[in-house]
């Protein structure tokens, strides 16, 4: 469960304060899988970072009553001069693994990069940046997962890997996501959270979400 409390997020602008959620309070369960739906410029990417602690709220406080994934994206948001092991093992000590060497390995293999992963990333192509971010974003275990546009990538054997991996996951664990892939929501979410002028409104069925989404 994560309890927003009074938050207010906003940046200032030219014409003043541009919100993104004004005095939400809201709370999103932990037993379902949530789609977060808006149109471009809402505040989606936002919220998400806001929920996984990667943003601070302008005002207010956000409560996580569970262990919460930083936004996973096949962007990622690393550090390019490091390389894929050093980077694989700086996001395990950020989250208190001191014995990285089983999760580096697991990355390098999965991503199937294979000496790339002792290059700096920056010399990446644009697959194996997403192959690495996908097998990172995989390799730590988490009760709710935040995604971000995320797919499965490279070839038709490699997406089924990514699928397989990802399905494992939510038998012990939720996920919240955007996407503009309808069909990718409804695949993936039971419910669905519409943000829309700085406001939250949830629905229970992803259905209903969807179809008000498109009055917008």
């Amino acid at each position: 469960m994560i309890e927003l409390q009074n938050v207010s997020k906003y940046y200032p602008t030219r014409f003043g304060r541009q919100y993104v959620l004004k005095e939400v309070a809201f709370t999103l369960p932990a037993d379902r899988n949530i789609a977060i739906l808006g149109a471009n410029g809402a505040g989606k990417s936002t919220l998400l970072r806001l929920l996984g602690g990667m943003d601070m709220p302008s005002r207010g406080k956000i409560v996580r009553h569970n262990r919460v994934s930083w936004p996973l994206a096949l962007s990622g948001g690393f550090q390019g001069s490091m390389t894929g092991r050093e980077n694989t093992r700086f996001i395990c000590r950020i989250h208190g693994i001191y014995d990285t060497r089983p999760v580096e390995e697991w990355v390098k293999a999965f991503s199937e990069i294979d000496q790339a992963f002792e290059l700096p990333i920056k010399n990446y192509s644009s697959g194996m940046k997403s192959k690495f971010s996908f097998a990172v974003s995989m390799a730590f275990e988490f009760d709710t997962y935040l995604i971000d546009e995320i797919t499965a990538v490279g070839d038709a054997r490699f997406k089924k890997k990514c699928n397989d991996v990802f399905e494992q996951k939510q038998q012990s664990a939720n996920l919240i996501m955007v996407s503009h892939d309808m069909g990718t929501l409804r695949r993936q979410c039971d419910m669905g959270i519409l943000l829309h002028q700085g406001e939250l409104t949830l629905y229970p069925d992803i259905e209903e979400a969807i179809a008000r989404y498109t009055t917008l």
